[in-house]
């Protein structure tokens, strides 16, 4: 991400998350707050970069729409797949862990994350910590006070470059308590970032959580990279977040990662494929598909 720049990124997935429970019938995840931090009718910075770049591999689909702004519906289908299954995926997996006794809930990359406030059921039982890049974090939090929102008692903000410091400092900075069981959701996070800074953020979670505790992320297997791939979406997505200065830069070997996964002391609950995630979320839709070469991964601290 630029220097001194919001992630974009994370706005046009808060915009997929709004349309979709505006719009859609029956819903994969139904983020009904995400509205309220954007404005649904009208398209959001870089959204017309990424109708560009998807004009490039299918022109003829998006030329045949009136007007650029009238694509979104259309565009927000190429990624909104995995946008909507990896949230509901996250939250279905720490209802799970919160019946395991998990009394923490640390958001890594949050963004335009709404859990602390659409889930109020769910906070009753957690604390949750928001870790995020400075300038995204001050972002959200000038659009829930603009919209005049108030943030939960069990709320808490950590901003932070997890590029320049380390999980560990940053969670020190706040109440987290580093003996109680905690769920870490990443999702979205990891093909921004080089391998090692993941591996470094995944070995620092196994030094402030307890065993038991639980991180559910998600990634992208190497076949995304490839430059053979065939799926012309891949490389207009690809050519897009690097246009808006987000480059995808990593992607994992199933196989590999299990291994590095276990070499930290984690033990893999589940790795999603595309495949399974399409089964999963997606049967008899022909609105969303599941995203290529997508994973959702869920280990636990052994």
């Amino acid at each position: 991400m630029e220097a001194n720049q919001f992630s974009k990124t994370a706005l046009v997935t808060a915009y997929i998350r709004a349309y979709h429970a505006t719009h859609d019938e029956p819903k994969i995840f139904d983020d009904f707050f995400a509205h309220r931090l954007i404005t649904v009718a009208g398209p959001q910075p870089g959204t017309f970069r990424l109708i560009d770049s998807l004009q490039s591999a299918e022109p003829e689909l998006v030329n045949s729409y009136f007007e650029p702004a009238s694509a979104l519906p259309w565009w927000v289908r190429v990624i909104a797949g995995a946008v909507l299954s990896r949230a509901r995926y996250g939250e279905d997996c720490l209802e799970q862990a919160l019946k395991q006794g998990v009394r923490q809930y640390v958001i890594l990359g949050a963004g335009m994350d709404t859990f602390a406030f659409r889930r109020l059921d769910l906070c009753e039982q957690l604390q949750v910590f928001e870790v995020d890049h400075p300038e995204t974090q001050a972002f959200k939090r000038r659009r829930l006070a603009e919209a005049g929102f108030e943030s939960p008692a069990g709320l808490h903000f950590i901003p932070a470059d997890l590029e320049r410091e380390s999980l560990t400092t940053a969670l020190k900075r706040s109440s987290y308590d580093s003996r109680a069981l905690t769920f870490f959701g990443w999702m979205g996070v990891t093909y921004y970032l080089a391998p090692e800074s993941v591996f470094a953020t995944l070995r620092d979670i196994t030094h402030i959580a307890p065993s038991g505790s639980s991180v559910v992320f998600d990634y992208l297997d190497t076949g995304f990279f490839a430059p053979e791939n065939p799926h012309k979406s891949v490389r207009a997505v690809l050519d897009n977040v690097r246009r808006i200065g987000e480059p995808m830069q990593t992607g994992f070997d199933p196989p590999e990662l299990a291994g590095r996964l276990a070499r930290l002391g984690f033990r893999l609950q589940e790795d999603l494929s595309a495949s399974d995630i399409e089964d999963s979320y997606f049967r008899n839709r022909t609105d969303y598909h599941a995203g290529n070469h997508i994973h959702f991964a869920w280990v636990t601290l052994a």
